[in-house]
């Protein structure tokens, strides 16, 4: 009979926001429904949605806050004594068996991982820490292993010169919280508390292939792609236009997706979504800007796209957005870049092109543009794909868990 298990799991938000509180609040939920306990530990907010039953939590810090409580950032983000002290009473009163680790630097910082062990050390027991990296945090102080002055990726941090985060000014364009990004980033990675994570879970192998590029993290690292979601199977009823929709920002290969659809005019597009460069899609006659969307709003115009874009130009991980266009049959024409290539089947179900090539982007939309039978039988292949259900992935999880607590 499989042992129910204490989980813990711990973010720095504890509240609907992004792709990490989505994550944890799905798999928590499923956790439960399996019969396993299960707390979080975070910040304290008035919009919390999660808890423990200490009722224990850190003071809310944003680190884009102005004012006197800006003073504090040199030392909280690198260290902080309140996240340690009362997630140690968190632990006494909950005593988990696995503590499972997402998003916590700056806000919580990875004094959370000395907590955990100062718990064990005091009891004598090993409670087994994991980490979903959601991002490059671990091996980049911006999270992006992208320079945000001249838009390049760049892999300069990875083995731990982080003076080049200063450099170029990486974390907001401001040298002060890069200077703080970079301390932190050197203290973690010379103390070295990473080395009691006992396993990081990576959304693709991509990202794998960087964490173990440490080697710090190599050997503990394992690939699980992102669940998706349960969507409604129902007959594509395709109508003419392009897709792009996500976030209007310069990471995500907007400028290069923008000067494509200009030069194909003939070809409509629809946006949906928002972002910094909105005024720019707003610009494009053969654009009709759909704006935010969300819901089942959202899910119709994926499902009637001919096929959708994704052209990002960072080291995306394991978007979201191409999983949900493939699970409502629409194909995708995405950037070779980062995690993409693990999601698309290239001739198969959807096309690759160089990311951030503006002749290569342009050909291959106006190639399937012009192939709307190709288009229709990648539509039908979209249905062969297969994600893991949450259920599914919190069986592999309990899984890693077991075998790690069995050490």
């Amino acid at each position: 009979m499989e042992k129910k298990m204490k989980i813990l799991i711990i973010n720095k938000f504890l509240k609907p926001k992004g792709g990490s509180e989505t994550y944890i609040i799905e798999v928590g939920r499923c956790l439960r429904q399996k019969g396993h306990e299960v707390q979080y530990f975070g910040m304290d907010d008035p919009y919390r949605t999660l808890g423990n039953e200490s009722g224990l939590y850190t003071s809310n810090l944003d680190f884009h806050t102005r004012g006197i409580r800006r003073f504090k950032y040199p030392f909280s983000i690198i260290y902080s004594r309140e996240a340690k002290n009362k997630l140690i009473r968190v632990m006494e009163n909950f005593n988990p068996d696995v503590v499972h680790l997402n998003n916590f630097n700056y806000q919580l910082t990875p004094s959370v991982i000395y907590a955990v062990r100062k718990h064990d050390e005091r009891l004598g027991k090993k409670t087994v820490i994991f980490y979903t990296a959601h991002d490059y945090q671990l091996i980049c102080p911006n999270h992006m292993l992208n320079s945000p002055g001249d838009g390049k990726n760049c892999e300069q941090c990875v083995d731990g010169r982080y003076f080049n985060c200063i450099k170029k000014r990486c974390i907001h364009s401001s040298l002060t919280k890069s200077i703080l990004g970079a301390a932190e980033g050197t203290v973690y990675r010379k103390r070295g508390p990473y080395r009691y994570i006992d396993r990081i879970i990576c959304p693709s192998r991509f990202l794998e292939s960087k964490m173990n590029r440490v080697e710090l993290f190599r050997g503990r690292t394992v690939a699980l792609h992102n669940f998706a979601g349960n969507m409604e199977v129902m007959p594509p009823l395709k109508k003419d236009y392009v897709l792009y929709f996500g976030r209007y920002s310069r990471e995500k290969g907007i400028g290069t997706l923008l000067r494509a659809c200009r030069e194909l005019p003939y070809i409509p597009f629809v946006f949906a979504g928002s972002g910094p460069l909105e005024q720019l899609v707003n610009g494009v006659p053969n654009i009709k800007n759909a704006g935010f969307m969300t819901g089942e709003a959202l899910r119709k115009v994926i499902r009637e796209a001919r096929f959708s874009v994704y052209p990002s130009e960072y080291y995306e991980n394991c978007p979201f957005s191409v999983i949900e266009s493939q699970l409502l049959r629409t194909p995708v024409l995405g950037a070779g870049i980062g995690g993409i290539p693990e999601l698309i089947e290239d001739g198969v179900n959807g096309a690759l092109f160089a990311s951030g090539d503006l002749e290569d982007l342009k050909g291959k939309i106006r190639a399937l543009w012009n192939s709307p039978e190709q288009c229709r039988a990648w539509a039908e292949n979209c249905g062969m794909v297969r994600y893991d259900t949450v259920e599914t992935y919190c069986d592999k999880l309990l899984e890693l868990y077991s075998e790690d607590l069995r050490q």
